[in-house]
């Protein structure tokens, strides 16, 4: 192929999120939660994940598949600057990129055997489910983590700014181990950084429920959590 080449996704994400709104802006952020990676069948090898249970955290390489476009622009408006501001493309992590790959550093919690083959459990992806991963690498401290590195326009991670109130009734429609997740996506503000208005009600998919809220200042007011 001229000017590129091809890739094969090797595994596929099955994550709580069924849509973009929601998602933490960056891995990690949201320690409580936890997704899978299933192979693909032609990729289903023990051998090939040989010694990988020796690191702590992997680094995923994966498809913004729900942002594929036809073109690219220069330039891109930062949700960390308010939507404000414009950076160039290649100085943030925007997924409407020339190609758009992603990169995102997560928690090996540990892998299964089953139907699937090896599946990875992991802690701390940004990612929707069936998100297409096109690599998985090791994670080495002495080299992927640099105390002296400066962050530009975003030196720090965001704190956790807002105050969830979820009734308890409300949470008991999730699966147990979803519902720690939730709190703390929510408590990230999933908002886009421009809006602000506090009788609007925002929703999005999680853990098979919608779930509505609205924000008033630092308070977050979880509206409802139906099942789908």
């Amino acid at each position: 192929m001229e000017n590129g080449f091809s890739v094969k996704f090797i595994a596929r994400v099955r994550s709580d999120f069924q849509t973009k709104f929601g998602i933490p802006r960056q891995s990690g952020l949201v320690e409580e939660l936890e997704s899978r990676v299933v192979f693909e069948p032609e990729f289903r090898n023990p051998d090939a994940l040989r010694g990988i249970e020796g690191f702590s955290h992997l680094w995923l390489i994966w498809q913004f598949s729900a942002a594929v476009r036809g073109g690219w622009s220069p330039t891109v408006r930062p949700p960390r600057l308010g939507g404000n501001a414009r950076m160039g493309v290649f100085a943030t992590r925007s997924p409407f990129r020339p190609n758009p790959i992603g990169l995102s550093c997560v928690r090996l919690l540990g892998v299964e055997h089953g139907a699937e083959g090896p599946v990875l459990r992991v802690a701390g992806a940004d990612l929707m489910d069936g998100t297409p991963i096109l690599d998985i690498k090791p994670y080495l401290p002495y080299v992927d983590c640099r105390p002296e590195a400066v962050g530009g326009f975003a030196p720090a991670a965001p704190e956790r700014r807002l105050t969830v109130e979820c009734p308890p009734e409300l949470l008991a429609a999730l699966p147990e181990g979803s519902r720690a997740a939730l709190l703390g996506v929510l408590a990230e503000d999933p908002r886009p950084a421009y809006q602000n208005d506090p009788e609007r009600v925002y929703g999005f998919g999680f853990a098979g429920a919608e779930v509505r809220f609205r924000v008033e200042g630092e308070r977050l007011f979880v509206l409802s959590v139906i099942k789908n």
